[in-house]
C-alpha cells in the first residue's frame, strides 16, 4: 500500500514510526523544506511542494498512492485546501491528522485574535517584554511595533525578519515542558506571550507557564480548514489505514 504523508509535525514522525518496517506499507514522507535540517525518520522523505491541487493529484495518480494522510501544521491552511481537492480529482482516500486546539482554563489571561497580524496591535501601546513563538516566516509583522522588546524562539535563525528591533533570538526545537518555559519566562522578564493555538502536547509548556505566572497571551485561533474525515493522534490514522487495507482485500 503507498502511503504519502504530509508531515513536519509530531504527528506525521509518530504515524511514521508506527509504520516503519511493516512489509505491507510503502511510505513517502513529504515535507514543504522549511526547516533546514528536519528530523531524521525511517521513511523515504520529499522535500518542496507539488505546485498546488492540480500537482498533487498528478503525484498521486502517477505514483499509484493508496492513501493521502494530512499531518501538518494546523495552520497550513494551503497544503490541507489542496490535499483536500487533490484528493477528490484524483480518487484517493483522505485522512486529515488534527491535533485538537487548546482550551481556555481558569486563570488563562487570553486575547484571542484571527491572525498574527492581528496580534501585532493586541500588544497595546506600553512598550513590554514580548515573547514570540509564532513561528519565523510570520516574524516581519511584529515590526510595525518597535516600542517592545521581542523574545523570540525559532527552529531556524531569525535572519533579519526584525530588523533594528531589540530582539534576543533562541533557536530551539520542541518539546518544551511547563517548568523549562516558566524558567525561561522569568529569566528574560516576559510580559506577554504571543503565539498559535497550535494544540498538542508538544508546546503546551508555555501556555501552562504563561498562566502559573499570571502573563497575558495573544494567541491566533485555528483557522477553518477543509471538512474531511480526521483523527486526533497518530494511532487512529494506523487504524483508518488498516481499515482500508482491509476493504482493498475485500475482508
Amino acid at each position: 500500500m503507498r502511503i504519502l504523508i504530509l508531515g513536519g509535525t509530531t504527528e506525521a514522525a509518530a504515524l511514521v514510526r508506527l509504520l516503519a518496517g511493516r512489509p505491507d506499507s510503502d511510505v513517502t514522507l513529504s515535507l514543504a523544506g522549511r526547516t533546514a535540517a528536519p528530523l531524521a525518520l525511517p521513511a523515504r522523505t520529499r522535500i518542496g511542494g507539488f505546485g498546488g491541487a492540480e500537482g498533487l493529484a498528478a503525484y498521486l495518480r502517477e505514483n499509484a498512492v493508496a492513501a493521502l494522510i494530512d499531518a501538518t501544521h494546523p495552520f497550513a491552511r494551503i497544503i490541507s485546501r489542496n490535499a483536500a481537492v487533490a484528493s477528490r480529482e484524483a480518487g484517493v482516500p483522505l485522512l486529515a491528522v488534527r491535533r485538537p486546539a487548546w482550551a481556555r482554563e481558569p486563570g488563562d489571561d487570553w486575547r484571542e485574535v484571527d491572525s498574527v497580524a492581528e496580534a501585532v496591535p493586541a500588544l497595546g501601546g506600553t512598550p513590554r517584554r514580548v515573547f514570540l513563538t509564532v513561528g519565523r516566516l510570520e516574524l516581519a509583522a511584529f515590526a510595525a511595533a518597535p516600542r517592545h522588546r521581542y523574545l523570540v524562539r525559532t527552529i531556524e535563525p531569525v535572519g533579519d525578519a526584525l530588523p533594528g528591533l531589540d530582539v534576543t533570538a533562541i533557536e530551539a526545537r520542541g518539546p518544551f515542558g511547563a517548568a523549562e518555559e516558566e524558567d525561561l519566562m522569568r529569566r528574560h522578564g516576559v510580559e506577554v506571550l504571543v503565539t498559535k493555538n497550535s494544540g498538542g502536547a508538544a508546546t503546551y509548556g508555555k501556555i501552562a507557564a504563561a498562566r502559573a505566572l499570571g502573563i497575558p497571551v495573544v494567541i491566533v485561533r485555528q483557522p477553518r480548514l477543509p471538512d474531511v474525515a480526521q483523527v486526533g493522534e497518530a494511532r487512529d490514522a494506523l487504524a483508518w489505514l488498516d481499515s482500508h487495507r482491509a476493504t482493498d482485500r475485500g475482508v
